[in-house]
């Protein structure tokens, strides 16, 4: 698969629901990704929120200092902290609210053109340097 802005977000997005903005505070809510196995979840149009998720590694990460210029979403690169458990060759973005995980919708999957990925945990760190044009465009 390569990478994908879920169908599920986009339909959000044309129909102005509150719920698919990516311009949320910090903190609680936000804009987080997850790392995944792809052994365990395999990508899915039909897929809308974090709950349909299956093979996440590590704890999430928010993405902080958002910013959305002519189309394109950026943010500060993340670091995943003591990482154990199965091999990691996607990035999941998705909105979190205050919401159970199953209101919490998915945004873009990333599979490719990122450096460092597929990784095996070690128990170290796994730093995601987002590309410098940013992490996607609509």
């Amino acid at each position: 698969m390569a990478n994908a802005l879920y169908p599920k977000w986009k339909e959000t997005i044309s129909q102005a629901d509150s719920n698919s903005a990516l311009n949320s505070a910090e903190g609680t809510t936000g804009v987080y990704v997850a790392l995944v196995d792809t052994g365990t979840y395999t990508y899915s149009a039909a897929h809308q929120f974090y709950s349909d998720l299956s093979g996440v590694v590590g704890t999430d990460q928010e993405i902080t200092t958002k910013t959305q210029t002519n189309g394109v979403f950026d943010g500060d690169d993340v670091t995943f902290t003591s990482v154990s458990g199965n091999t990691v060759e996607a990035l999941v973005i998705y909105r979190k609210n205050g919401g159970a995980n199953t209101t919490w919708p998915l945004v873009a999957y990333i599979d490719s053109s990122v450096t460092g990925l597929p990784v095996t945990p070690n128990g170290g760190n796994i730093d995601i340097q987002w590309n410098v044009s940013g992490i996607f465009a609509l």
